[in-house]
């Protein structure tokens, strides 16, 4: 038996109904079952066409409509027919009609299957049952979008029962926001067939809204025409949820490696410029009158301008009032404007992104957004080109700024502290800063006195910074002779205290063997005399200091020192002594000014900060 004889078997035995008919619509061959239900013998079948053996209507509905569309598209499917028997009694039956072709395109014969229509009813009745007792969301609607059928998982996800669901619009169970770009468009999108994976939200019958992701097919009739549309939706809610917090997360790990990452660049460069000054120390009228303008204005939110020589401790005056301030909490961001090239100051104050300039390889966090919630200082503010004066004005008006290379508008909450040893109104009348910004920031000004008006100060410094270099340097501090005070007194301090502190430094470095070499450091017009001289003359009160002599050993020198309060009691019977012997002249030849060698005015604010008066006569 060969292949075609094999496979004509089988199509005979097949539990089907089915025809094999030729390119002209005759019977070829047919299954036993299809012979069987109608009442004929194979023979008497063959070479008669199907319409011969339907009903009229059915006959007339094959040769009009279904065989010029067969042969236009080479297969019908779910078409309605009607048999009769050799008995006279008829049938329904579906009728799926397929041409097949060999190897090359030739033409081999047309296969018709038919389902009778009672065994259809029976196959649609279980594949009912399965769809709606299947464990996933699915539903069924027309082409207008109403609900033909749902399963039951589908009804206990949107929590209703199937009565409530039926014949109603698919969109009455959407939120608006997924309702809106399908309402009147239904037909539209159900006519362009299959969709995948299209994100929506439902709402349950307690409000409750749910994430879903739907996928469609729509199925057609031989004309086209659409039958219904199959929809699956799966619940991505807890889904869409997890992934959502997962976002913020990372957003929220983002957001604190940034913060980690300025707070590490900041103190990298307060590790590498370092505070040099240590604390505000002295007690001289001078200042005195501006620590109580930095109380008066710390804690209040004002906008302050430092104005001092070089070296007077503008950064320690920042560091003051924004100690005593209700921002301590938060940072105080140093900027050295001084020392900032004109193409970088943009992206020194407000950061960069990736990319925004040539070497810009990584996002960079600027110094306003360093000090968001602190406080941002400002040193040699004059030195900020006049182009850029206008964005940092924008910055202390509003609150705002972008980085560069960004358009995304960034909020801070900064106060503004700024220091110059230039005169801002002069550069002001010279075009080269800005009225409008010298005035934000001069709120409330703060002039730090330079060391020559801090007369009273010298040794209590010179004292700080012997201690404090010492320490650094692993040595015992040395005691100050009485040479080495009136030296200091004497030297007028152009460089202020930044000077004092770098001869103290100097000193310690040249010394040897426990004496301070303060003649190797200080300028040689103010260097004190040799070893064993004299003290000045005019200074009764100077043979009881205890300090020591440059020749004097180490238990000596760690044995004779005066504390602070010594110090000054000493020096205020030393100024007394002086006057008394001057018969209380200050100025002029004889004075006490004279007889201590110090200037008048500096003599008069000692008198004030020592609060020393003269006796009254008798």
């Amino acid at each position: 038996m060969d292949i075609t004889q094999r496979y004509l078997a089988l199509f005979r035995q097949a539990p089907v109904m089915a025809t094999i008919l030729d390119d002209d619509g005759q019977i070829l061959d047919v299954s036993d079952i299809w012979a069987a239900r109608m009442g004929y013998s194979r023979e008497e079948l063959l070479g008669r066409r199907p319409r011969e053996l339907a009903s009229a209507p059915s006959a007339r509905r094959i040769r009009e409509q279904y065989i010029p569309l067969f042969r236009e598209t080479g297969r019908l499917t779910g078409l309605a027919v009607e048999f009769v028997t050799r008995e006279g009694s008829t049938f329904e039956v579906f009728v799926t009609t397929t041409a097949e072709y060999d190897d090359s395109g030739g033409f081999l014969h047309t296969l018709c299957v038919f389902a009778e229509v009672s065994d259809r009813a029976f196959l649609e009745r279980r594949y009912q049952d399965h769809y709606q007792s299947t464990p996933a969301m699915l539903h069924t609607i027309d082409p207008d979008g109403h609900i033909t059928e749902v399963s039951n998982h589908w009804l206990d996800k949107l929590g209703y029962d199937r009565d409530e669901v039926l014949g109603r619009s698919i969109l009455d169970f959407m939120t608006d926001e997924s309702r809106r770009p399908l309402e009147g468009r239904m037909r539209e999108i159900i006519s362009e067939g299959e969709r995948r994976n299209v994100s929506r939200q439902m709402v349950t019958k307690s409000g409750e809204v749910i994430d879903v992701l739907m996928s469609s097919k729509t199925e057609r009739d031989v004309r086209d025409a659409i039958i219904r549309t199959f929809v699956a939706s799966k619940d991505v809610t807890d889904r869409n949820r997890a992934e959502a917090n997962l976002k913020l997360a990372y957003q929220e790990i983002a957001h604190l490696k940034e913060e980690l990452e300025r707070e590490r660049d900041y103190l990298r460069e307060e590790v590498r410029v370092s505070m040099n000054f240590g604390r505000l120390v002295g007690g001289s009228p001078a200042l005195g009158a501006m620590l109580a303008r930095i109380e008066a204005v710390a804690d209040t939110p004002a906008n302050v301008l430092i104005i001092g020589e070089t070296g007077t401790g503008k950064e320690l005056v920042a560091h003051a009032i924004h100690a005593r301030s209700g921002r301590a909490d938060g940072p105080l961001v140093k900027v050295n404007c001084a020392s900032i090239p004109d193409e970088l100051f943009e992206s020194e104050f407000f950061g960069h992104v990736r990319g925004a300039f040539t070497g810009a390889h990584r996002d960079r966090v600027g110094r306003f957004q360093l000090a968001d919630g602190g406080t941002i200082f400002l040193d040699e503010v004059g030195e900020i080109p006049i182009e850029l004066q206008g964005k940092l004005l924008r910055v202390i008006q509003e609150r705002q700024f972008e980085r560069v290379g960004d358009d995304t508008t960034r909020s801070v909450d900064v106060r503004m502290i700024a220091a110059t040893n230039k005169d801002l109104e002069k550069a002001v009348e010279a075009g080269k800063f800005r009225e409008d910004l010298y005035y934000r920031l001069s709120v409330f000004p703060v002039q730090v006195p330079p060391l020559r008006r801090r007369a009273d100060d010298v040794i209590q410094l010179a004292v700080h910074f012997l201690e404090q270099v010492c320490r650094e340097f692993g040595r015992s501090a040395p005691m100050l002779t009485q040479g080495q005070v009136e030296a200091l007194r004497r030297y007028d301090w152009p460089g202020n205290v930044r000077e004092l502190k770098n001869v103290i430094e100097r000193a310690v470095i040249l010394s040897r063997g426990g004496a301070l070499r303060l003649d190797l450091s200080l300028p040689e017009t103010s260097a004190e005399s040799p070893a064993g001289a004299a003290p000045p003359v005019g200074n009764p009160a100077a043979s009881s200091l205890p300090l020591v002599t440059e020749g004097a050993s180490a238990d000596q020198a760690s044995a004779a020192f005066l504390t602070e309060a010594q110090m000054k009691e000493q020096q205020r019977a030393n100024l007394i002594a002086a006057l008394n012997a001057a018969n209380w002249k200050i100025s002029g030849k004889g004075g006490a000014a004279d007889r201590l060698g110090m200037r008048p005015t500096t003599l008069t604010d000692r008198i004030r900060a020592l609060r020393i008066k003269r006796p009254a006569p008798g």
